[in-house]
C-alpha cells in the first residue's frame, strides 16, 4: 500500500513459514479502523496492515504441534512469547514479549501457531472473521469489563467498526445504548444494530445524554474515537461512580486526575485486543444468537481492495470483508 490515501494490489512471492509457524491460505479479510492511519498517512512498502484473518492451514513450520494441514483457523494479530505465565493462560497482551502480525490482506500469510484459533466446521468464514478479530473481539473483552448488574445504560462515543461492535455486543446483553458519532451513515447503522438512540455529535451533546439519562450521565460510556473531544465527552457524559472504557487508541496526554477522576469518583478502564482463552466464549456467544455478520455491509473481492479501502475512509461502511 502506498500512502496519500491509496492502496493497491500487487504480486509477491508466497511467504515461507519458520519455526513454529504455518502457512494460511486466506479465506477473508476484515478491514479494521486503525489501519486508515496508514492508508491516510505513510502507507507501508514492505506489506500491508491487515490483520483481521480466516483461513486454512497450507504448510507447517519445523516444530509445530497441535495444528495439521488443511485446519481452519483464525488468526490473533497479537502474539506473545507463549512460555510466560500470562501466555499459558491465554493472555497474550499481558505478555512483556508481546508482538504484533500484520501482512494479512493476502492470498496468504503466516503466522505462528500458538495465535491460531481452530474453528468450529459450522462457523462460516464471515462471521469466524469478526469473532477472532478484534471486530467482536475488543467488544466481548470490554464488556467482561464491565459485567455488572447495576449497569444499565452505555453510551458509545465513535461509531466506527469497534463502536458498532459495542452496539451490537451491548444491545444484545439487553443493556440499552446510546450511540454517537460524527458522521450520518455510522449513526443510522447504530440504530438499525439495537442502539436505542444514536445521534449526531454536536454542540448540545453533552445536553442530549444528560436529558437521556434523568440528568445523571450513563453507567459507562466507551471511548471508541480515541480523539480529544471524544475522550473529554466521555468523561463529561458519564454519571457520579461511573465507568469510562478506552477502546480508541491515541498516545496523547488529555486527562487531569482531579478534574476527571478524583471529584466524581470515576472509573476508567483500559481495553485492548482479546485474550486468546476468550475466543471459546465468543463462538459460544455466536450460538446463543449473537448475530455478527449484521456487522458486515459490504465484500469485496481482493483484486478491488482500492475501492474497498476508498469507500471504508469515507465512513460509509460498517464492516468490510475481502475476499480472495
Amino acid at each position: 500500500m502506498t500512502g496519500n490515501a491509496n492502496s493497491c494490489v500487487i504480486d509477491a512471492a508466497p511467504p515461507e513459514p519458520k519455526s513454529d509457524e504455518v502457512l494460511i491460505e486466506t479465506a477473508r479479510s476484515a478491514i479494521c479502523g486503525s489501519e486508515m492511519k496508514t492508508y491516510r498517512g505513510p502507507g507501508r512498502a514492505d506489506g500491508n496492515v491487515g490483520h483481521e484473518a480466516v483461513g486454512r492451514v497450507i504448510a507447517l513450520g519445523e516444530g509445530v504441534a497441535g495444528l495439521q494441514i488443511g485446519d481452519r483457523i483464525g488468526a490473533s494479530a497479537v502474539v506473545g512469547c507463549g512460555g510466560c505465565g500470562e501466555c499459558k493462560s491465554g493472555r497474550y497482551t499481558w505478555c512483556r514479549s508481546t508482538a504484533s502480525r500484520s501482512n494479512m490482506h493476502a492470498e496468504q500469510f503466516v503466522i505462528p501457531a500458538r495465535a491460531c484459533s481452530p474453528l468450529p466446521d459450522d462457523l462460516p468464514w464471515d462471521e469466524a472473521a469478526l469473532l477472532t478479530g478484534d471486530g467482536m473481539g475488543v467488544p466481548w473483552h470490554t464488556a467482561k469489563k464491565i459485567d455488572r448488574a447495576d449497569i444499565e445504560t452505555i453510551v458509545v462515543m465513535g461509531l466506527g467498526p469497534i463502536g458498532l461492535g459495542n452496539v451490537l455486543m451491548q444491545a444484545h446483553l439487553g443493556r440499552r445504548v446510546i450511540g454517537v458519532d460524527i458522521i450520518d451513515y455510522r449513526v443510522d447503522f447504530a440504530t438499525r444494530l439495537g442502539a436505542d438512540v444514536s445521534f449526531k455529535a454536536n454542540d448540545s451533546l453533552i445536553e442530549r445524554i444528560l436529558d437521556l439519562t434523568g440528568g445523571e450521565g450513563a453507567d459507562v460510556v466507551i471511548d471508541c474515537a480515541g480523539q480529544r473531544g471524544s475522550v473529554e465527552n466521555s468523561f463529561r457524559a458519564v454519571r457520579r461512580g461511573g465507568i469510562v472504557v478506552f477502546n480508541g487508541e491515541s498516545m496523547e496526554e488529555m486527562l487531569a486526575p482531579s478534574r476527571d477522576f478524583n471529584r466524581r469518583e470515576i472509573w476508567a478502564v483500559g481495553c485492548w485486543y482479546y485474550f486468546m482463552s476468550e475466543v471459546p466464549e465468543m463462538f459460544a456467544l455466536w450460538r446463543e444468537g449473537l448475530d455478527v455478520a449484521r456487522m458486515i455491509t459490504h465484500r469485496f473481492p481482493l483484486a478491488d481492495a482500492p475501492e474497498a479501502f476508498a469507500l471504508f475512509a469515507k465512513g460509509q461502511t460498517g464492516k468490510v470483508l475481502l475476499r480472495p
